[in-house]
């Protein structure tokens, strides 16, 4: 039985947390992208959980085969009105969507902790979805992010992979490490070829956001925390797995 949420004031800011974070939309979403081209296929491309299309619309240039599905359909109107046709949208559960067609990339960013049965749902990734030579894009928020462990030490949250109501409000279901997204990858049957971390991360995404506003933040600065998170990928805000079909 699927529980019964509403997707669209899941998508609403708290009064002390926000959904989306312009370090989320400006800063990682640059580097995820980075992270994802040397492995992208040729063909068209699976985007499960659209928001309101900031990832996408970075897709767009490497894509003219784009498909998304979004359990909003606030979210939907609102990217709908801006790609029009350039992108085919598809206002679905995860678990109950039919798709026409299997796709040669899959991006999951950001979503698989706001899903309540996850091994379910990578498991429709790896059987019915995921072409034969696909890949699979799969990016999490890190509970060993020194983010998150600084606010332990604070006393602000109780361990590293808690889920902070703030956190709950916004649909999280759990917060992942290496080892347990691993192991829900490998339960669903996918392989896992590539792993990695994204931008090496000290700071809140609110501290982030008022330093994005200042000129104390370089590009140059940005482009050396995500060179940092590739040698210390558990340090990072997220962590990756490119995935292919198993078994």
């Amino acid at each position: 039985m699927i529980n019964k949420r509403n997707y669209n004031e899941e998508l609403q800011d708290t009064a002390d947390h926000k959904y989306g974070y312009s370090f989320d939309f400006d800063v990682m979403h640059p580097f995820m992208l980075k992270s994802f081209l040397p492995f992208f296929n040729a063909g068209n491309i699976l985007e499960l959980g659209s928001f309101r299309g900031h990832f996408t619309r970075r897709l767009l240039p490497f894509f003219k085969d784009i498909t998304c599905v979004e359990a909003s359909d606030q979210a939907i109107e609102i990217a709908a009105k801006e790609f029009g046709e350039n992108v085919k949208f598809v206002n679905s559960l995860f678990e109950t969507v039919a798709l026409p067609t299997k796709y040669d990339n899959i991006v999951l960013t950001h979503v698989l902790e706001h899903i309540d049965n996850p091994v379910q749902i990578l498991k429709r990734i790896n059987d019915e979805w995921l072409s034969d030579n696909g890949r699979f894009f799969l990016v999490c928020p890190n509970a060993n992010a020194p983010s998150r462990q600084i606010a332990v030490k604070m006393g602000l949250i109780s361990q590293n992979a808690a889920v902070t109501p703030a956190e709950a409000a916004h649909g999280h279901r759990i917060t992942y490490t290496f080892d347990t997204l691993e192991r829900d990858a490998r339960l669903a049957g996918l392989r896992v070829i590539h792993r990695s971390g994204i931008f090496f991360k000290a700071l809140a995404n609110f501290q982030w956001d008022k330093l994005l506003n200042t000129d104390i933040i370089s590009p140059e600065y940005l482009e050396g925390c995500y060179q940092l998170g590739q040698q210390y990928p558990d340090l990072c805000s997220s962590i990756f797995l490119m995935c292919e079909k198993g078994e």
